[in-house]
């Protein structure tokens, strides 16, 4: 049973659309009668067909300076747009990344609507979408619907969390999305962008991820992981521990204040396994535990448990893959 239209909000990638964004569209599609895309910025023609392709069958597409802040801007149009809609969308997805957080935040404010944070599964309820969030850790559901009338209603979906699944359908209907005033927030500009340096798959989408944590003792036995997991052709992921000691850099931190990682295969090596960090890969397909205490939690999760010495069984594994070529 469907719940009206749903608009997501997809972000821009080289080439088309953010793979968490077609996460959201498959998620629109088990509960939405008709499906929209609404994006700011980006190759216009490259999102209609990709969001088409994953079955959206329009595209609102709001022109947006490359110095211009997401947030503000696109949630000023969609604010007005809902307002001076005859169909208003029944609910609105968003990722929780640093852009849909910022366009769900001030949508938020300017439709004195709630938002439903943290969402990693939906359903539907008289009608209505619930969302489903994890609390303590992940070891408990909570459902939390809208009950009052009126304005749509606003998931912030996890990653990871639905599996992207193109239908093949045409190129979605574009149409512009008009700007609207951001009041003093519209006059911040972007003056400069980073890009982190990187080789391989991303943590986020490998299909094999290594991670390690406070086992390794020090800094520069990581080497080790990033060694195993180039053999892998996967991606090193880490433990908060040794994110927080300043071992490796956050962007590669697996947990639930991190990534949250589904790969094929994750092999924890030196990680006990926290709550905080199970949260970031349990749904792995394979996981293979690398620890020294038997009794250590990670191996409650696990597909394949060794009990030893890291210093010991990575050397030994980085030999026999080392071998295999």
């Amino acid at each position: 049973m469907g719940v009206g239209t749903v608009w997501v909000h997809v972000e821009p990638a080289p080439g088309g659309v953010a793979s968490i964004s077609l996460e959201l569209l498959a998620a629109a599609r088990r509960f939405g009668e008709r499906v929209e895309a609404v994006c700011a910025g980006g190759d216009r023609d490259a999102l209609s067909a990709a969001v088409g392709e994953h079955g959206a069958s329009a595209l609102r597409y709001l022109e947006l300076p490359d110095e211009a802040l997401v947030g503000p801007a696109l949630a000023a149009s969609l604010a007005a747009a809902v307002g001076g809609s005859d169909d208003p969308p029944a609910a609105i997805l968003a990722a929780t990344t640093y852009d849909g957080r910022d366009v769900a935040g001030r949508l938020s404010a300017r439709l004195d609507v709630p938002v439903i944070t943290n969402v990693t599964e939906l359903a539907v309820s008289d009608g209505a979408l619930v969302g489903i969030e994890p609390i303590f850790g992940g070891t408990t559901n909570v459902h939390t619907r809208f009950t009052a009338a009126g304005g749509p209603q606003v998931f912030l979906i996890r990653p990871k969390s639905f599996q992207a699944t193109p239908t093949g359908g045409p190129p979605a209907q574009a149409a512009e999305l008009p700007a609207a005033d951001c009041g003093a927030s519209g006059a911040a500009r972007v003056v400069g962008r980073h890009a982190e340096e990187s080789t391989g798959p991303k943590l986020d989408e490998a299909a094999v991820v290594v991670s390690g944590g406070r086992g390794l003792g020090e800094a520069g036995k990581y080497e080790m992981i990033e060694q195993v997991a180039g053999l892998l052709r996967g991606a090193a992921g880490a433990s908060r521990a040794i994110v927080d000691a300043g071992w490796v850099p956050y962007s590669q931190q697996v947990g639930q204040t991190g990534k949250v990682v589904k790969p094929d295969v994750y092999i924890a090596c030196g990680i006990s396994g926290a709550t905080q960090h199970l949260v970031g890969m349990k749904n792995s397909r394979n996981i293979v535990a690398v620890n020294k205490d038997p009794e250590a939690p990670i191996f409650g999760v696990a597909d394949l448990g060794i009990v030893g010495d890291v210093h010991k069984v990575l050397p030994r594994l980085i030999e026999a893959l080392q071998s295999r070529d």
